[in-house]
């Protein structure tokens, strides 16, 4: 029997909290190896500003985890316009993750993939500010309005004492709806900016959550002691910060070969001779699992760049997955009924 598991469970069952073990656990597993990580793919789809997203991969081993799954998540990534200045509730990413039991080889759930990817997204950032800024960190600045940016303040709140959130948005209406209601959500001050080096010139955590495709963040803006969340960018051509920050700072990464793939702060670094592949400190597993060090003084600039891999969906679906079966939640189905 396979499990569909709909937004709601997803959204009720694995909170950000929580799920930032989820991905300390994932990325640890990618680093140590204990998965099988394609390079993402992308199929555009013609006649419309939108494309397919292909995410397959393995999740622990047979026999020796119990939690041994495989899968792929599937996304259609368009481009949507907001409706009545607020942004579309489909968001930009919708679509599912497969998971299959590894060792009989059936499928064990279809779990909705838009939520799941903003909550592994936020959580998979949540664990590198708890791993990379300053234990005293308490004021945030987001850059950008949307869904990941609403997401990204929670899950910082899940892992500092925030007191203080800047925001900066292209359009200042939508930067003021969202801060009016993170600040009610929160109850918490929230400052808009007009600028992205106001924004950030007190921070002591940055989350950059746009779709741009060219910088609106420069290292000359960055202050000692910051830790950044880099999350809009996804492929190689586009870039939220410029290079001079991506030199000035110890730079982590989710996994290495899909940031030497796509990447494209590093690898427009690389490509201009300001820094080499060298440049990347580590993994966040790597520094999770005690391998690798982490911040190193309370003046360094710390980078997070966040790709995602399919560990982190997989791991997420499989525990999503657990806690369905566990209350009969979700709708069961028999493919060969």
């Amino acid at each position: 029997m396979m499990r569909i598991i709909p937004q709601s469970d997803v959204e009720r069952l694995l909170p950000v909290g929580p799920c930032v073990d989820v991905m300390r656990q994932a990325m640890i597993a990618t680093s140590r190896g204990d998965v099988t990580l394609p390079i993402r793919q992308f199929m555009p789809v013609p006649g419309v500003p939108g494309k397919l997203a292909l995410m397959p991969g393995t999740y622990g081993e047979a026999g020796v985890s119990n939690d041994a799954s495989f899968g792929i998540k599937l996304v259609c990534k368009y481009e949507r316009p907001p409706i009545n200045g607020k942004p579309d509730p489909l968001g930009t990413h919708v679509g599912m993750v497969m998971l299959f039991d590894s060792a009989k080889g059936i499928p064990l759930a279809m779990v909705e993939g838009s939520s799941l990817t903003a909550i592994r997204t936020s959580a998979a950032s949540a664990l590198a500010t708890d791993l990379l800024a300053r234990k005293d960190a308490k004021r945030l600045a987001i850059l950008g309005n949307g869904e990941q940016a609403a997401r990204h303040v929670d899950a910082m709140m899940a892992v500092r004492e925030i007191e203080h959130i800047d925001v900066w948005g292209r359009d200042a209406e939508r930067s003021q709806a969202f801060a009016d209601e993170t600040a009610k959500r929160t109850g918490l001050t929230v400052k808009v900016h007009e600028d992205t080096k106001q924004a950030v010139a007190l921070a002591d955590i940055v989350c950059t959550t746009t779709s741009t495709k060219e910088p609106i963040l420069s290292g000359d803006a960055l202050q000692p002691g910051q830790h950044i969340n880099l999350v809009g960018s996804a492929i190689p051509t586009t870039a939220e910060v410029d290079s001079e920050a991506v030199r000035r700072a110890r730079f982590v990464v989710d996994y290495r070969d899909a940031a030497m793939a796509a990447a494209g702060e590093l690898l427009k670094a690389i490509e201009a001779g300001i820094v080499d592949e060298n440049h990347i400190a580590a993994e966040i597993g790597e520094i999770a699992d005690d391998k690798a060090d982490g911040r190193q003084s309370d003046d360094q600039i710390t980078i997070y760049k966040s790709l995602g891999v399919s560990a982190q969906d997989l791991a997420a679906a499989h525990a999503v997955w657990r806690m369905a079966e566990a209350e009969n939640g979700g709708t069961t189905i028999d493919l060969l009924a």
